[in-house]
């Protein structure tokens, strides 16, 4: 698949766009089709399914009656969207009221992420139609929660659509920014009932994904060709650990945008660990494989669950343009690369590939890594019976201090009270003959003190 001259895992920018040459991003989960495009494939086969059901008498049924059920069968669909946000076939044809605009402008105004403020805008007296036709989609769709995913899918995708026509006036910029808040709304009512479907395998496949990925855990960075840091320096810790606990997080989000969120947040950790770790820029080869190296440290929770939930029911331009849509196409070819990994993906003999699997052989880079761990161990071991000794020490020479501190008080105090009994003799002396002068006092005194003091006792520290 890729020799020893080449970086990381070659993956060119033509492969990760549409195959339908929209230009859009591809999906491996859409067959290398865009959403918008692989939608209009599904669709027309949906139908054409539908069309031999009810031609099975044995009357093939004529291109122009098909062609008539599939426009029926779409604009059916469409209508019962408009009719839940319009309360009609068809949108308003009137200039909207004075109320309706200053709702608009309040919804250009928002901040980018200023989520309670678009919650605040919604439940404002002005904004109650909008209100109302939400409130009446995410009772009608939890009440026909047992539909097919696919069908629920088409419901939320054609509500967006009918949302988007009322701000219809709106820049690309604001139009994206409010129907990004929409489908936050939506989908954090609805996770619960659409997330992992009983009328799908995600679950099965999830489990599936999560045993493949952790037969592969003895895959090393160097055999995805990861720029990664020396042997050395592996004591400092995993430097991809950001990204790893990133994509975990995916998990816990419950709107699709959140959870691409997570993707993006993994990606920028997964450059900033190749530009730490690498002299050369990072290319799209090593981010590919670092992204590999990721999920399979990683193993996310429900991760195949949780990247068909945003392809089922997140906003399309998130997933066909952007950065999200290039960072969520890489990690969608990861796990297909993950799922059909071999020797040859890794430079391996199939022997060796085998040898791995079935845990006969280690990878030398993790046993060097098992090397680094224990003389760091030992080199810990060593630090903690060196600072043991020096609290040792530490504790003796305050017992010494506290000693010799006693004993200048003791001295001191002697002095004290010798000196005193000095002074009452001079005074008596002095009562009975003529005084001293006062530089034979001095004398007496220096004596005195000179005899009785000692001075602080050796202390070895």
């Amino acid at each position: 698949m890729w020799t020893d001259k080449q970086r990381g895992i070659r993956l060119s920018q033509q492969e990760l766009l549409c195959k339908n040459s929209c230009g859009y991003y591809g999906n491996p989960a859409w067959q290398g089709f865009c959403s918008k495009c692989w939608r209009e494939r599904v669709r027309p086969a949906e139908a054409r399914r539908q069309d031999n059901s009810a031609g099975a008498d044995g009357t093939p049924p004529t291109f122009s009656k098909f062609e008539e059920k599939k426009n029926m069968e779409k604009g059916r669909r469409i209508n019962t969207m408009r009719r839940l946000f319009w309360g009609g076939p068809s949108p308003p044809k009137a200039e909207p009221s004075d109320s309706q605009m200053n709702v608009l402008k309040a919804f250009q105004k928002l901040q980018p992420g200023d989520f309670t403020g678009f919650l605040k805008i919604l439940h404002s007296p002005s904004s109650q139609r909008l209100q109302s036709r939400c409130t009446a989609f995410l009772n009608t769709m939890e009440a026909y929660h047992a539909l097919p995913v696919q069908k629920q899918s088409d419901l939320v995708q054609d509500f967006y659509q009918s949302f988007a026509d009322y701000f219809s006036r709106f820049s690309e910029a604001e139009l994206t920014q409010t129907m990004e808040h929409v489908e936050k709304l939506i989908m954090t009512r609805l996770h619960k009932w659409v997330f992992c479907h009983d009328s799908c395998d995600d679950e099965q496949k999830d489990l599936i994904l999560q045993r493949r990925i952790r037969s592969l855990n003895w895959v090393t960075p160097q055999m995805l060709s990861v720029p990664f840091p020396d042997v050395q320096s592996a004591v400092m810790g995993d430097p991809f650990l950001p990204a790893i606990t990133a994509i975990i997080e995916m998990d816990a989000k419950r709107a699709p945008q959140d959870k691409l969120v997570c993707v993006f947040k993994c990606s920028q950790h997964v450059f900033e660990a190749l530009s730490a770790s690498n002299s050369e820029p990072a290319n799209a080869d090593d981010f590919l494989s670092a992204l590999v190296y990721v999920v399979l440290k990683a193993n996310p929770p429900r991760l195949h669950s949780n990247m068909q939930y945003v392809i089922r029911f997140g906003l399309p331009h998130s997933l066909m343009a952007g950065e999200s849509g290039y960072y969520f196409t890489n990690l969608s070819c990861a796990v297909a690369f993950i799922e059909k990994l071999d020797g040859p993906s890794l430079n391996l003999s199939p022997e060796e590939f085998e040898g791995y699997m079935r845990r006969r052989q280690t990878p030398a880079a993790v046993n060097g890594l098992r090397e680094v761990s224990c003389e760091t161990r030992h080199l810990l071991d060593e630090l903690t019976s060196r600072q043991e000794r020096l609290h040792r020490g530490v504790d003796a020479l305050n017992v010494q201090l506290q000693t010799w501190v006693q004993a200048v008080h003791t001295q001191i105090d002697q002095a004290t009270s010798e000196l005193v009994l000095v002074h009452e003799e001079v005074t008596d002396l002095c009562s009975s003959s003529s005084p001293p002068s006062s530089s034979d006092s001095a004398v007496i005194e220096q004596v005195v003190l000179t005899d009785q003091y000692a001075g602080p006792p050796d202390t070895d520290c």
